[in-house]
């Protein structure tokens, strides 16, 4: 490509940072960092009744941990900058002018009330609602009437007749808009603050953007953007529209779906890896072509391309999400993943704030007979809780074990054989297994089922010897003989 690449993540500090918007990040950064170009983080804050405190350095925070960086931005600078959106009125207010002077913009004095209600009527007719003649062309004296009543204009683009526009989109191919079938539309409110669309124009073109890869909701935004570089006299970006993420039941994603967790820091919390959750949205909307599924981000760097972004929509598939993340966590640091499982160990009371090194050992082992099993980090908690729960609690499978005839001869056999050894690890619990077969008769299910029942109150889990050695002896000869106590 003959250009410099510049591309950009707009967000509006409104909220988390949602999947789909963490997805059009990545998809902007892969595309520049593949070119070699810039990528460019900007705030676009201009609707300050949505906005919310300190959402925007969440994003950035969230959009680093998942490795996603960039040159220029509110927190780095820039030469482009101001990059927040309310500290660039006076740019904006230069170029609305110009469209003012040039006529190809124009006050309008209507009210919201006004114009909704000829909106309503527009409908009722089938017709597209337009902003009607009489508001374009105001005399001296209406305007003068209407500023005496108190009425503050907004600032209206002056859109054209019976004019084409064609968005060549790397994704959709060509896609035409009829200007007839838009009408005016508001530039800057009349509090003085510029509209989206409008102000992404400014911005865009003044930082140099050389490609727009935003999701399909911004595509019927796309005409008027283009009527502005047009009035201003600029060239446009090149544009690529992503496709919707949906549901697992095929339908458009929405915020209120609490099916699938969709906000970046959720994921987080529970102990994901950024790694997976890269990996994982990489593959919404795009492929590499072949069976491969699993990229680091230095790979996809290299692979990635807007010629294999499918322009169908992509659906979000929580079980595979967590297969990925399994994948990535199996190949961790053991210590690493310990250090994340740790805090939900805490927050569900099972360990205290400063563990001893014994005792962090012992929980390091724990995590570690379970790395291989979760999905993300949080699951430590149900999956290691009988380590530390004094209460055992049996699960369906494991009451039905408890009925089992061979069940108390093989625990008072197992009990019997474990007291009588002075030392307590893995092998001396394998021993005694192969003790409480040789003195009972009983092996395979019949043999080992009764013990982890006993012990943990689960028909299966993790390695046997293991697990009764992290339990420790007296917790595994008190919950057996509990059994046995109780006629089990």
């Amino acid at each position: 490509m003959a250009k410099e690449i510049r591309t950009r993540y707009a967000p509006s500090p409104t909220g988390h940072l949602h999947i789909g918007g963490a997805r059009t990040a990545l998809f902007n950064y892969l595309f520049a960092k593949h070119h070699g170009g810039s990528f460019i983080v900007r705030i676009e804050d201009t609707d300050q009744t949505r906005n919310k405190e300190n959402a925007d350095e969440e994003q950035m925070k969230n959009l680093k941990w998942l490795g996603v960086t960039w040159e220029e931005g509110t927190d780095v600078g820039g030469p482009y900058g101001p990059y927040r959106q309310t500290e660039r009125l006076d740019i904006y207010r230069k170029y609305i002018d110009q469209l003012l002077a040039e006529g190809k913009a124009y006050y309008c004095y209507a009210t919201k009330e006004e114009l909704d209600a000829e909106r309503e009527e527009q409908l009722a007719r089938g017709e597209t609602p337009r902003i009607l003649e009489k508001h374009r062309h105001v005399t001296d004296e209406q305007r003068a009437q209407y500023e005496a009543e108190g009425r503050v204009p907004s600032i209206h683009f002056l859109v054209q007749d019976d004019r084409e526009y064609v968005v060549n989109d790397l994704i959709r191919g060509q896609v035409t808009f009829n200007s007839n079938e838009m009408g005016d539309f508001v530039i800057c409110r009349p509090d003085g603050i510029p509209t989206y669309n409008f102000a992404v124009v400014v911005d865009d073109y003044l930082m140099k953007i050389s490609h727009v890869i935003r999701g399909e909701e911004h595509l019927s935004n796309t005409p008027r953007q283009l009527m502005i570089y047009e009035a201003l006299g600029w060239e446009a970006p090149d544009f690529a529209h992503l496709a919707l993420i949906l549901n697992q039941d095929g339908k458009k994603m929405s915020k209120r779906d609490e099916s699938i967790l969709q906000f970046i820091e959720q994921y987080r919390d529970l102990g994901f890896l950024p790694e997976a959750i890269v990996n994982f949205l990489v593959l919404l909307g795009w492929s590499p072509g072949g069976e491969e599924e699993i990229f680091l981000m230095e790979d996809l760097i290299k692979l990635f391309s807007m010629d294999r972004v499918n322009k169908s929509p992509a659906v979000f598939d929580a079980t595979k999400m967590n297969w990925m993340n399994n994948f990535y966590l199996k190949r961790q640091p053991l210590d690493m993943i310990t250090d994340m499982c740790i805090p939900h160990l805490q927050k569900a009371g099972f360990i205290e704030e400063n563990l001893s090194a014994e005792k962090s050992e012992w929980v390091r082992s724990i995590v570690g007979l379970y790395q291989e099993q979760m999905s993300y980090c949080a699951q430590i908690v149900p999956l290691a809780a009988l380590f530390f729960l004094d209460e055992v609690v049996y699960d369906e499978e494991a009451t039905l074990v408890l009925k089992e005839p061979q069940l108390p001869e093989v625990l008072a056999s197992f009990v019997k054989h474990l007291s009588a050894h002075d030392a307590y690890n893995v092998d001396v619990i394998k021993a005694v297994l192969k003790d409480v077969q040789k003195e009972t008769g009983h092996k395979g299910k019949a043999l080992f089922m009764p013990v982890r029942v006993g012990a943990t109150g689960q028909a299966h889990g993790r390695d046997l010897a293991e697990t009764l050695y992290l339990l420790g002896r007296d917790k595994v000869i008190a919950r057996a003989e509990q059994v046995i106590a109780n006629g089990q």
